[in-house]
């Protein structure tokens, strides 16, 4: 995740890639980064980056959190604190960093390619610059939404979770079109773009997606006969479930 959004601010045009400080204890993880983020400085030390920079993005499991805040704190007022990691509440974070200048985020993936789906929640101590310019950072590598902190959970389980169910059901419609004679290439690409474009639909025109369903759905054809199969083996109520069993793990790891 750490990549993708430096990769993702560097290819906006927002910063350039000498202005990215990345740290890592594992050398191989160093010199994948700075590959895919050419430019970028690498350390394997914590303090270093903390010291060379204003903006800190802490991009690591929840479970390694206060083990690395114990390396690095307590962190000087004057750098603003950006947390990735699911679950871990901006109050933890205040204790263990000696902080309280946080904005707590939860992007996904996709803000390597600029469709990022992002929510963040702020701490007392973050000034209203330090919200608009994560803001800015955010809303250029895709949306960004301010909710309150007690929906970040959920946050994570709809759309920082979300890219993994959206590629199994790529990964389902392609293998459903091998199913019934199409090239793996082309079954690939067409469902692959057919979620692009249903997404786009739904984000330009802004109606309800019932009312986009239906306006395909014609009495007796082929789509309302692919919908009942969807229904018939439970296809809503399992992404109802996935969201909500990622959510309640998130819920776990901040515990």
């Amino acid at each position: 995740m750490a990549t993708a959004l430096a990769t993702g601010f560097v290819n906006a045009g927002l910063i350039s890639a000498s202005q990215v400080y990345a740290a890592d204890p594992f050398e191989k993880a160093r010199e994948q980064f700075a590959q895919q983020v050419a430019g970028a400085t690498v350390d394997s030390d914590n303090k270093n980056i903390v010291s060379a920079c204003d903006v800190l993005f802490i991009a690591v499991k929840p479970q390694f959190l206060e083990g690395l805040a114990q390396t690095i704190g307590p962190v000087p007022s004057d750098k603003l604190i950006v947390s990735i990691a699911a679950g871990i509440q901006t109050k933890q974070l205040e204790s263990w960093l000696g902080t309280n200048r946080i904005i707590r985020v939860m992007p996904n993936t996709p803000c390597l390619v600029g469709e990022s789906a992002a929510g963040f929640c702020v701490a007392d101590g973050a000034t209203e610059e330090d919200v608009a310019l994560v803001e800015q950072l955010l809303g250029a590598v895709g949306l960004a939404y301010r909710v309150e902190e007690r929906l970040m959970d959920s946050v994570t389980g709809l759309s920082g979770s979300g890219p993994a169910y959206v590629y199994i059901m790529i990964e389902a419609l392609s293998d459903a079109g091998v199913r019934v004679g199409l090239p793996r290439d082309i079954a690939t690409k067409l469902a692959a773009q057919t979620v692009k474009g249903a997404a786009q639909m739904v984000l330009q025109t802004e109606e309800h997606p019932a009312a986009l369903k239906d306006k395909v759905t014609s009495p007796g054809g082929t789509t309302i006969a692919g919908l009942q199969a969807l229904e018939d083996h439970g296809f809503r109520s399992a992404l109802i479930n996935a969201v909500v069993s990622a959510t309640e793990r998130s819920k776990e790891l901040g515990a």
